[in-house]
Formats: structure tokens, sequence, C-alpha cells
């Protein structure tokens, strides 16, 4: 039966990733990437696949292969959000598999890097059920948790993630404005590409927002909404034209 391992590898900084995870890199044939779509440029490919193979030659001693899978185009605004989503992953679930059945052996072993921890805002754990619901191919799976990107946004600004006995939120830009009452003490925002917190949060509301949280290019900036929200605007902004693709995160705090 083939085995497929989730290993989550933190947010980008290679000494974050966990003993556990390192030992599962050693026993893998093949690492399937999917990433960014192609129309987002080359760049954006480069960059993330990139990452991962300084992961891996800093752990592994030569000789592992990556298996690049081409990501579908994705609707960014779909009339309905949740059933775009769901045609997407079945669509990441059918390219994954036909990679998993032609470029893996019956009783071989593939790994799949996912960035922060594979149970937080990640659909590879619900591609690969969607895979082994099928039941066209016999896979196996095992899940390595990794450091999640807010661990290391508030290790980076040397903050607590709570003050005391208050309860902590993980949403997204697009839900922000769902938040419920008495939920907004600590808010953990992924996903933001708009700087929704612009609309929702007082000039008061403190911020703390990191981008390439780990990695060389590393941005933190922290303040309050009035003081700062547009700084990180005009950064995000800027930094996505650099590189061609950002992945940040933030803790709002009322």
């Amino acid at each position: 039966m083939r085995k497929l391992l989730v290993i989550g590898i933190g947010p980008g900084d290679p000494r974050q990733i966990t003993i556990e995870a390192i030992d599962a890199m050693k026993s893998v044939d093949a690492f399937f990437v999917l990433d960014k779509a192609p129309e987002r440029g080359v760049a954006v490919k480069q960059s993330l696949v990139g990452l991962r193979q300084e992961i891996c030659d800093r752990y592994l001693d030569g000789g592992y292969r990556f298996v690049e899978v081409p990501d579908p185009a994705r609707d960014r605004t779909p009339d309905d959000y949740a059933a775009e989503v769901r045609r997407w992953h079945d669509a990441r679930a059918d390219l994954i598999e036909e990679a998993l059945a032609t470029e893996l052996s019956d009783d071989g072993v593939g790994g799949i890097l996912v960035w922060g921890d594979p149970a937080l805002y990640d659909s590879t754990l619900r591609i690969v059920d969607t895979i082994i619901a099928r039941g066209r191919i016999e896979l196996e799976h095992t899940v390595i948790p990794g450091i999640t990107s807010f661990a290391s946004l508030t290790a980076a600004h040397k903050i607590l993630l709570n003050r005391i006995g208050e309860p902590i939120h993980i949403t997204t830009g697009r839900r922000l404005a769902d938040t419920p009452a008495g939920a907004a003490a600590n808010q953990v925002v992924m996903l933001d590409a708009d700087c929704t917190f612009l609309q929702t949060a007082s000039a008061d509301d403190h911020i703390w927002w990191g981008a390439y949280l780990g990695t060389p290019d590393q941005l933190l900036i922290a303040g309050t909404v009035g003081e700062v929200g547009e700084q990180i605007r005009a950064t995000r902004t800027r930094a996505r034209e650099e590189h061609g693709w950002i992945m940040d995160i933030y803790l709002l705090r009322s």
C-alpha cells in the first residue's frame, strides 16, 4: 500500500522543523509539490519550491525527488465561495491522485510539505481524505504537526497570544467582520489580502503584523490600527509586488 506523509514544516525558517518532521522526511521516496497557480507567475513557484528545497537540502543527504503538480486555476471572486472552493479542492485531488498513481510505487512513501501546521487553514488533509474516499488507489496517510504561523508571529513580536483568562479567536480576513461579540479580544487573522482590519477595527485597537515569518525577508509591524494600519497596507502591497507572493498573519487585540 502506498503511504503519504503530510508534514508540517512551519512558516519558513528551516530551524523550526521538528525532529519528528525530519525523521518523516528521511523516509520519503518522493515529495509532491502543489503550489500557486501558473498565472501567479514563475517567481512565485520558484520561491515557494525553493524554500522547500532549502529545507530538504539542510536535513536530507541528497537524493530526494520533487514531483511538481500544476495547481488548477481558481476563481478568486466567485458568486458562491464555498462551491468554488469545493470545486478547486476536487480538481487538486484529481491531480495529486494521478501523480501518486504514476510517480509512486505501490509500496512507496510520498510526502507533502505543508506550510505551518496541516490542521490550520490548509486544504491538504481534505484533499487526501477525498482521494482515500474515492478508493481508486490504496493509500495510508500520517500527519506530522508543524509550528504554526501564529506561534512564529508572537515569538517574533515577543508577546503573549492572549491576556489572562481571555479567549483566542482564529479567523480569516473574509470572516473577520463576522467575529462574534465577546470574541474580539484576541483575533488571529489569516488570509487577509484586503487588510480587512482597516474596515472592522477601531483606531485604538492594537495590531501585531508579520509576513514571510522566519525567512530572511521577514517583516514585522506593531502599533495601534490608527498609527500603523495604512503602513501595513502599503508594506504588504509593496512586498507582494516585489516577491510575487506573500504569506502574512496578524494578531488584532481590542
